[in-house]
Protein backbone atom coordinates (compact mmCIF):
# COMPACT_ATOMS: atom_id res chain seq x y z
CA UNK A 1 0.00 0.00 0.00
CA UNK A 2 0.89 3.37 -0.95
CA UNK A 3 2.40 6.19 1.79
CA UNK A 4 1.74 9.82 1.84
CA UNK A 5 2.68 12.93 3.09
CA UNK A 6 0.80 15.65 4.66
CA UNK A 7 0.51 16.74 1.32
CA UNK A 8 -0.77 13.88 -0.47
CA UNK A 9 2.73 12.98 -1.60
CA UNK A 10 3.82 9.30 -2.13
CA UNK A 11 6.73 8.70 0.44
CA UNK A 12 9.55 6.69 -1.23
CA UNK A 13 11.30 4.42 0.86
CA UNK A 14 14.13 6.67 1.86
CA UNK A 15 11.56 9.10 3.02
CA UNK A 16 10.16 6.40 4.97
CA UNK A 17 13.02 5.16 6.53
CA UNK A 18 14.33 8.95 7.93
CA UNK A 19 10.85 8.76 9.14
CA UNK A 20 11.36 5.75 11.56
CA UNK A 21 15.13 6.66 12.00
CA UNK A 22 13.53 10.05 13.41
CA UNK A 23 11.37 8.00 15.75
CA UNK A 24 14.05 5.95 16.93
CA UNK A 25 16.40 9.50 17.54
CA UNK A 26 13.96 10.74 19.72
CA UNK A 27 13.15 8.42 21.90
CA UNK A 28 17.52 7.98 22.39
CA UNK A 29 17.85 11.41 23.23
CA UNK A 30 14.54 10.82 25.82
CA UNK A 31 16.00 8.29 27.46
CA UNK A 32 19.60 9.93 27.53
CA UNK A 33 18.00 12.83 29.50
CA UNK A 34 16.06 10.58 31.65
CA UNK A 35 19.70 8.31 32.32
CA UNK A 36 21.34 11.44 32.79
CA UNK A 37 19.50 12.26 35.68
CA UNK A 38 20.24 9.25 37.76
CA UNK A 39 23.31 8.50 39.42
CA UNK A 40 26.08 6.45 37.66
CA UNK A 41 25.84 3.15 39.79
CA UNK A 42 22.02 3.44 39.55
CA UNK A 43 20.91 0.52 37.35
CA UNK A 44 18.83 1.87 34.43
CA UNK A 45 17.83 -0.86 33.26
CA UNK A 46 15.19 -2.71 35.33
CA UNK A 47 11.40 -4.67 33.81
CA UNK A 48 10.22 -7.83 33.12
CA UNK A 49 9.25 -9.59 29.75
CA UNK A 50 5.57 -9.89 28.50
CA UNK A 51 4.07 -11.67 25.54
CA UNK A 52 1.36 -10.90 22.76
CA UNK A 53 0.06 -13.79 21.38
CA UNK A 54 -0.31 -13.70 17.29
CA UNK A 55 -3.20 -16.68 16.34
CA UNK A 56 -5.10 -17.77 12.94
CA UNK A 57 -7.58 -19.95 15.29
CA UNK A 58 -10.10 -22.26 13.78
CA UNK A 59 -13.44 -24.09 14.07
CA UNK A 60 -11.67 -26.86 16.83
CA UNK A 61 -11.40 -25.15 20.09
CA UNK A 62 -8.85 -28.30 20.96
CA UNK A 63 -6.71 -27.42 18.22
CA UNK A 64 -6.90 -23.59 18.93
CA UNK A 65 -5.76 -24.95 22.46
CA UNK A 66 -2.86 -27.01 21.24
CA UNK A 67 -1.58 -24.24 19.15
CA UNK A 68 -2.02 -21.42 22.00
CA UNK A 69 -0.13 -24.09 24.55
CA UNK A 70 2.67 -24.13 21.83
CA UNK A 71 2.88 -20.47 21.32
CA UNK A 72 2.82 -19.76 25.24
CA UNK A 73 5.70 -22.09 25.71
CA UNK A 74 7.79 -20.50 23.35
CA UNK A 75 6.94 -16.90 24.80
CA UNK A 76 7.92 -18.30 28.10
CA UNK A 77 11.15 -19.60 26.46
CA UNK A 78 11.95 -15.99 26.32
CA UNK A 79 11.25 -14.98 29.93
CA UNK A 80 7.78 -13.29 29.48
CA UNK A 81 5.94 -13.47 33.11
CA UNK A 82 3.19 -11.86 31.11
CA UNK A 83 1.51 -13.25 28.03
CA UNK A 84 -1.51 -12.23 26.38
CA UNK A 85 -3.84 -14.27 24.14
CA UNK A 86 -5.48 -12.52 21.06
CA UNK A 87 -9.71 -11.89 21.19
CA UNK A 88 -11.25 -15.35 19.84
CA UNK A 89 -7.85 -17.29 20.73
CA UNK A 90 -10.22 -19.98 21.59
CA UNK A 91 -12.68 -20.64 18.36
CA UNK A 92 -13.40 -18.81 15.06
CA UNK A 93 -16.19 -20.70 13.89
CA UNK A 94 -17.68 -21.10 10.32
CA UNK A 95 -20.57 -18.84 11.49
CA UNK A 96 -20.96 -16.28 14.10
CA UNK A 97 -23.34 -18.75 16.35
CA UNK A 98 -20.69 -21.60 16.60
CA UNK A 99 -19.22 -19.78 20.14
CA UNK A 100 -22.60 -20.25 21.26
CA UNK A 101 -22.11 -24.24 21.31
CA UNK A 102 -18.79 -24.07 23.04
CA UNK A 103 -19.75 -21.28 25.82
CA UNK A 104 -18.38 -21.84 29.49
CA UNK A 105 -19.99 -21.17 32.55
CA UNK A 106 -17.80 -18.84 34.72
CA UNK A 107 -15.18 -20.99 36.13
CA UNK A 108 -15.93 -24.65 34.68
CA UNK A 109 -15.06 -26.25 30.84
CA UNK A 110 -12.30 -26.98 29.31
CA UNK A 111 -11.07 -23.42 28.12
CA UNK A 112 -11.07 -21.76 31.16
CA UNK A 113 -9.13 -25.21 33.01
CA UNK A 114 -6.61 -24.71 29.99
CA UNK A 115 -5.84 -21.06 31.05
CA UNK A 116 -5.74 -21.60 35.30
CA UNK A 117 -3.72 -24.77 34.63
CA UNK A 118 -1.53 -23.38 31.99
CA UNK A 119 -0.92 -20.45 34.07
CA UNK A 120 0.39 -22.27 37.38
CA UNK A 121 2.22 -24.72 35.25
CA UNK A 122 4.13 -21.87 34.09
CA UNK A 123 4.37 -19.58 37.00
CA UNK A 124 3.03 -16.73 34.80
CA UNK A 125 0.22 -14.28 34.39
CA UNK A 126 -2.11 -15.25 31.38
CA UNK A 127 -5.17 -13.37 29.75
CA UNK A 128 -7.32 -15.16 27.70
CA UNK A 129 -8.38 -12.51 25.08
CA UNK A 130 -11.99 -13.41 25.21
CA UNK A 131 -13.67 -16.67 26.01
CA UNK A 132 -17.46 -17.09 25.22
CA UNK A 133 -19.68 -16.89 28.64
CA UNK A 134 -22.95 -17.96 29.47
CA UNK A 135 -25.18 -14.53 29.74
CA UNK A 136 -28.84 -14.15 30.86
CA UNK A 137 -29.86 -14.36 27.01
CA UNK A 138 -30.16 -17.57 25.58
CA UNK A 139 -28.92 -16.68 22.00
CA UNK A 140 -26.02 -14.64 23.00
CA UNK A 141 -22.42 -14.87 24.92
CA UNK A 142 -20.18 -13.18 27.12
CA UNK A 143 -17.20 -12.53 25.08
CA UNK A 144 -14.74 -11.88 28.27
CA UNK A 145 -10.99 -11.30 28.55
CA UNK A 146 -10.03 -13.57 31.62
CA UNK A 147 -6.39 -12.90 33.74
CA UNK A 148 -5.34 -15.66 35.51
CA UNK A 149 -2.33 -15.04 38.20
CA UNK A 150 0.60 -17.02 38.51
CA UNK A 151 -0.90 -19.58 40.46
CA UNK A 152 -4.19 -20.21 38.10
CA UNK A 153 -6.52 -18.33 40.49
CA UNK A 154 -8.60 -15.90 37.67
CA UNK A 155 -8.32 -12.42 39.23
CA UNK A 156 -10.16 -10.34 36.70
CA UNK A 157 -13.28 -10.63 34.40
CA UNK A 158 -13.93 -8.12 31.32
CA UNK A 159 -16.63 -8.69 29.08
CA UNK A 160 -16.53 -6.39 26.14
CA UNK A 161 -18.53 -3.37 25.59
CA UNK A 162 -18.57 -2.07 22.78
CA UNK A 163 -19.91 -4.97 19.88
CA UNK A 164 -18.67 -4.37 16.54
CA UNK A 165 -20.61 -3.19 13.73
CA UNK A 166 -19.51 -2.79 9.91
CA UNK A 167 -20.92 -3.32 6.45
CA UNK A 168 -18.24 -2.51 3.82
CA UNK A 169 -18.11 -3.72 0.63
CA UNK A 170 -18.77 -7.53 0.96
CA UNK A 171 -17.80 -7.57 4.90
CA UNK A 172 -20.64 -7.47 7.39
CA UNK A 173 -20.09 -8.07 11.05
CA UNK A 174 -23.31 -7.97 13.33
CA UNK A 175 -21.10 -8.55 17.35
CA UNK A 176 -24.90 -7.60 18.42
CA UNK A 177 -26.14 -10.31 17.22
CA UNK A 178 -24.56 -13.17 19.24
CA UNK A 179 -23.00 -11.17 21.98
CA UNK A 180 -24.35 -9.26 25.61
CA UNK A 181 -22.33 -6.51 26.01
CA UNK A 182 -20.87 -5.74 28.91
CA UNK A 183 -21.23 -3.16 31.36
CA UNK A 184 -18.45 -2.21 33.88
CA UNK A 185 -14.96 -1.01 33.32
CA UNK A 186 -12.18 -3.38 34.73
CA UNK A 187 -8.69 -3.06 35.85
CA UNK A 188 -6.65 -5.43 38.15
CA UNK A 189 -3.74 -4.85 40.66
CA UNK A 190 -0.62 -7.37 39.33
CA UNK A 191 3.02 -7.50 40.52
CA UNK A 192 3.48 -5.95 36.67
CA UNK A 193 1.19 -2.82 37.66
CA UNK A 194 -2.01 -1.54 37.23
CA UNK A 195 -3.89 -3.30 34.25
CA UNK A 196 -6.43 -1.95 32.21
CA UNK A 197 -8.92 -4.67 30.59
CA UNK A 198 -10.10 -4.08 26.89
CA UNK A 199 -11.21 -5.86 23.66
CA UNK A 200 -10.66 -4.75 20.12
CA UNK A 201 -13.21 -2.27 18.83
CA UNK A 202 -12.84 -0.78 22.38
CA UNK A 203 -9.84 0.51 20.44
CA UNK A 204 -11.93 3.25 19.36
CA UNK A 205 -13.30 4.61 22.11
CA UNK A 206 -10.93 6.70 24.23
CA UNK A 207 -13.34 7.34 26.84
CA UNK A 208 -13.41 3.66 28.69
CA UNK A 209 -9.67 4.16 28.76
CA UNK A 210 -10.01 7.67 31.01
CA UNK A 211 -12.72 6.04 33.49
CA UNK A 212 -9.79 3.33 34.09
CA UNK A 213 -7.92 6.45 35.28
CA UNK A 214 -4.23 5.60 35.71
CA UNK A 215 -3.30 2.40 34.52
CA UNK A 216 0.27 1.11 33.81
CA UNK A 217 -0.22 -1.26 31.08
CA UNK A 218 -3.46 -1.64 28.52
CA UNK A 219 -4.35 -5.11 27.51
CA UNK A 220 -6.37 -4.95 23.93
CA UNK A 221 -6.47 -8.41 22.74
CA UNK A 222 -8.45 -8.19 19.03
CA UNK A 223 -9.21 -9.65 15.76
CA UNK A 224 -9.45 -6.56 13.92
CA UNK A 225 -10.34 -7.64 9.77
CA UNK A 226 -7.73 -6.99 7.49
CA UNK A 227 -9.68 -3.95 6.07
CA UNK A 228 -9.76 -1.71 9.27
CA UNK A 229 -6.70 -2.62 10.42
CA UNK A 230 -4.39 -1.82 7.80
CA UNK A 231 -6.39 1.19 7.73
CA UNK A 232 -6.67 2.20 12.01
CA UNK A 233 -5.05 -0.71 13.76
CA UNK A 234 -1.53 0.67 14.35
CA UNK A 235 -2.95 4.25 15.29
CA UNK A 236 -5.03 3.50 17.47
CA UNK A 237 -3.02 1.51 19.60
CA UNK A 238 -0.36 3.63 19.38
CA UNK A 239 -2.72 6.61 20.47
CA UNK A 240 -4.08 5.15 23.44
CA UNK A 241 -0.80 4.42 24.90
CA UNK A 242 0.19 8.25 24.32
CA UNK A 243 -3.48 9.47 26.00
CA UNK A 244 -2.51 7.30 28.87
CA UNK A 245 1.17 7.10 28.92
CA UNK A 246 0.84 3.66 29.35
CA UNK A 247 2.06 0.54 27.98
CA UNK A 248 -0.41 -1.71 25.20
CA UNK A 249 -0.24 -5.09 24.72
CA UNK A 250 -2.29 -5.97 21.42
CA UNK A 251 -2.17 -9.56 20.27
CA UNK A 252 -4.60 -10.22 17.26
CA UNK A 253 -5.38 -12.66 15.01
CA UNK A 254 -3.31 -12.79 12.23
CA UNK A 255 -3.87 -14.32 8.73
CA UNK A 256 -6.40 -16.02 7.00
CA UNK A 257 -9.28 -18.55 8.46
CA UNK A 258 -11.13 -21.88 8.08
CA UNK A 259 -13.91 -19.51 7.27
CA UNK A 260 -12.87 -17.34 4.82
CA UNK A 261 -12.02 -14.51 7.22
CA UNK A 262 -9.01 -12.42 6.93
CA UNK A 263 -7.39 -11.04 10.10
CA UNK A 264 -4.82 -8.02 9.97
CA UNK A 265 -2.61 -9.32 12.93
CA UNK A 266 0.13 -6.99 13.58
CA UNK A 267 0.31 -8.01 17.06
CA UNK A 268 2.76 -4.95 18.82
CA UNK A 269 4.09 -3.67 21.92
CA UNK A 270 3.78 -0.10 22.05
CA UNK A 271 5.47 1.85 25.04
CA UNK A 272 3.83 5.37 26.78
CA UNK A 273 5.90 7.52 24.26
CA UNK A 274 4.08 5.63 21.35
CA UNK A 275 7.22 3.48 20.16
CA UNK A 276 6.55 0.32 18.93
CA UNK A 277 9.01 -1.96 20.61
CA UNK A 278 7.84 -5.59 18.43
CA UNK A 279 5.57 -6.62 15.92
CA UNK A 280 4.36 -9.37 14.00
CA UNK A 281 3.16 -8.20 10.60
CA UNK A 282 1.49 -11.88 9.88
CA UNK A 283 1.66 -15.37 10.99
CA UNK A 284 1.59 -17.07 14.32
CA UNK A 285 3.44 -16.31 16.53
CA UNK A 286 4.78 -14.83 19.88
CA UNK A 287 5.66 -11.05 20.38
CA UNK A 288 7.98 -10.67 23.39
CA UNK A 289 9.55 -7.37 25.00
CA UNK A 290 10.97 -5.91 28.18
CA UNK A 291 8.23 -3.42 29.93
CA UNK A 292 10.39 -1.05 32.07
CA UNK A 293 8.62 0.74 34.91
CA UNK A 294 11.26 3.95 35.68
CA UNK A 295 11.19 4.74 32.21
CA UNK A 296 7.55 4.89 32.16
CA UNK A 297 7.75 6.47 35.70
CA UNK A 298 10.02 9.03 34.29
CA UNK A 299 8.24 9.66 31.73
CA UNK A 300 5.17 10.56 33.72
CA UNK A 301 7.31 12.98 35.52
CA UNK A 302 8.81 14.73 32.71
CA UNK A 303 5.11 15.06 31.18
CA UNK A 304 3.10 15.19 33.60
CA UNK A 305 -0.23 15.07 31.15
CA UNK A 306 -2.35 12.86 33.11
CA UNK A 307 -2.09 15.22 36.07
CA UNK A 308 -2.90 18.09 33.67
CA UNK A 309 -6.56 16.76 32.98
CA UNK A 310 -9.24 19.13 33.99
CA UNK A 311 -12.09 18.27 31.83
CA UNK A 312 -12.93 15.05 34.14
CA UNK A 313 -16.77 14.70 33.07
CA UNK A 314 -19.15 15.92 30.32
Amino acid sequence: MLEIDGSGKPLDQRTKVSIGDERLSNRTMLNNTIKSKQSPTEETVKGFRVAAIQMASGPSVAANLEEAARLIEEAVAQQAKLVVLPEYFCIMGMKDTDKLAVREHPGEGPIQKFLSETAKRYGIWLVGGSVPLVSTEPNKVFNSCLVYADNGKQVARYDKIHLFGLQLGHERYAEEKTIKAGEKVVTVDSPFGRIGLSICYDLRFPELFRLMNKVDIILAPAAFTAITGKAHWEVLVRARAVENMAYVIAPGQGGYHVNGRETNGDSMIVDPWGVVIERLPRGSGAVVATIDPEYQSSLRANLPALDHRTLLAC
